[in-house]
């Protein structure tokens, strides 16, 4: 759908690189920052400089993908759309990781919340009304 909105926006057919790559790309971005930023959260006993550490450790993988997921993905989609991407993958990864990993349960209020985030995403994407 997204591509295919694209193509319209473009009028004419685009290599399918410049748009997927950046969406995977920062869809690992966002695993290896979700751990840096809440990982630790199960070792609450670690000294907090380690943690600092190590959480930085793994956000500078992060940033191997995320600054070439944005160069990549602004030949074809504006800074805003990246970053409407970027919030929207992060609520998706955070959302899998809290439940799969933390062991928290989300409630309706989340989804609500995270529903109307996804409907401003779809704005963003529309294009002019």
């Amino acid at each position: 759908m997204l591509v295919e909105s694209l193509e319209r926006k473009h009028g004419s057919p685009m290599p399918t690189t410049p748009y997927l790559a950046p969406i995977l790309m920062l869809l690992a971005s966002n695993v290896f920052m979700t751990f840096a930023w809440y990982g630790h959260l199960k070792f609450g006993a670690k000294p907090l400089w380690i943690v600092v550490l190590v959480s930085w450790g793994i956000a500078f993988f992060e940033y191997w993908l995320a600054v070439p997921a944005n160069r990549i993905g602004h030949q074809v989609y504006s800074a805003a759309e990246l970053k409407t991407m970027q919030e929207v993958i992060t609520l998706l990864v955070f959302a899998v990781f809290s439940v799969l990993y933390l062991g928290e349960k989300l409630t309706v209020n989340h989804l609500i919340g995270f529903s109307l985030i996804a409907g401003g995403a779809f704005f963003i994407f529309k294009g002019p009304l």
